[in-house]
């Protein structure tokens, strides 16, 4: 485990040091090596510089180091999985922009990444009551509250079944390769036909993480050959991945929201005013040619940015 902000490119590869004893060059493995055959998770994914960001590049396309600094020329394994987690740029969740616009990643580094999955901290009663029920046991008995679901793994149970599934070396037989290839063809086509509303890009690494996820399951079902099954169910995974970012983003275009925001300012200016009504700013906004929809978008992205607040009936107030 470790963090971006504590984290530099030689802390992730490997780093060139001197031996204190011998006087001779050593190479240190950093995260990502020492989690070889194993999982290395990064937190804070986003506060890490862009120089150190690309120092993975390879380990997650090659599952190697490669190291040429003082005299030491090398590869170092580094089959590991990655499990990262990244903020939003803008402090909250920009509706209106794309994922990587919201977590200021490039494309190249997030085709990387076989499963990428949006999770919004929607206010809800239920379950900001069972979180908060469960924070509250953890602090004050140190352990979690225990469950009646009898659904539930016991951790041990689930790490002895982990540990024996990593046993299985699943391969893709031949029948099933045509399969693959004709889901992968029908994925580029169907992005075609959406390339408007796409929130990604289907590529030859697209293929392999469908051929690693669809692995991963028949490990899970302690197999050493990949059915159709896990493929579908890889398949399915990956496309409930993309959705997870598509249907958080709105249509609206950002210069819609601008001005809606211009327009409402502009009259609060004028009026010597910092509270104005939703049906005033509604009568303002449909007067110059926007949508309700518009309006709603601009109204949700600015009170992100602590702009104004808004009450139940989504009444407007500047904040001064």
């Amino acid at each position: 485990y470790t963090t971006g902000r504590g984290s530099s490119g030689v802390g992730l590869t490997a780093a060139v040091q001197r031996d204190t004893v011998t006087g001779e060059m050593i190479l240190e493995g950093g995260a990502l090596v020492l989690a070889d055959n194993g999982i290395c998770c990064i937190d804070e994914f986003d506060k890490m510089d862009e120089s150190d960001r690309t120092a993975i590049h390879e380990v997650m396309e090659q599952q190697t180091v490669s190291i040429a600094k003082a005299g030491i020329t090398t590869t170092l394994n580094a089959r590991t999985a990655v499990l990262a987690a990244a903020n939003p740029a803008f402090g909250r969740y920009k509706l209106s922009a794309t994922p990587q616009e919201n977590i200021n990643l490039p494309a190249a580094l997030l085709s990387r990444f076989d499963l990428l999955w949006l999770i919004l901290d929607n206010a809800d009663v239920d379950n900001d009551f069972a979180l908060a029920h469960h924070i509250l046991h953890v602090h004050k008995c140190g352990r979690p509250p225990s469950s009646s679901d009898e659904s539930h793994m016991p951790m041990e149970e689930l790490r002895a079944y982990v540990a024996l599934s990593q046993n299985f070396e699943p391969h893709i037989p031949e029948e099933l390769a045509e399969y693959v290839a004709n889901a992968y063809a029908e994925m580029r086509s169907d992005e075609m036909q959406a390339a408007d509303n796409a929130t990604g890009y289907t590529t030859a690494r697209t293929l392999l993480s469908i051929l690693r996820l669809a692995q991963a399951l028949a490990r899970l079902g302690w197999s050493n050959v990949v059915s159709e099954q896990d493929i579908n169910e890889a398949l399915r995974l990956m496309k409930m991945s993309k959705m997870s970012l598509e249907k958080k983003t709105v249509t609206v275009n950002d210069d819609s929201i601008t001005l809606i925001f211009r327009l409402v300012r502009q009259w609060a200016e004028l009026n010597n005013n910092t509270y104005i009504s939703y049906n005033d700013a509604l009568s303002l906004s449909s007067k110059k040619g926007f949508s309700q929809e518009a309006l709603d978008a601009s109204l949700r992205e600015y009170e992100a940015l602590g702009v104004w607040l808004l009450d139940e009936g989504r009444n407007i107030t500047f904040i001064e």
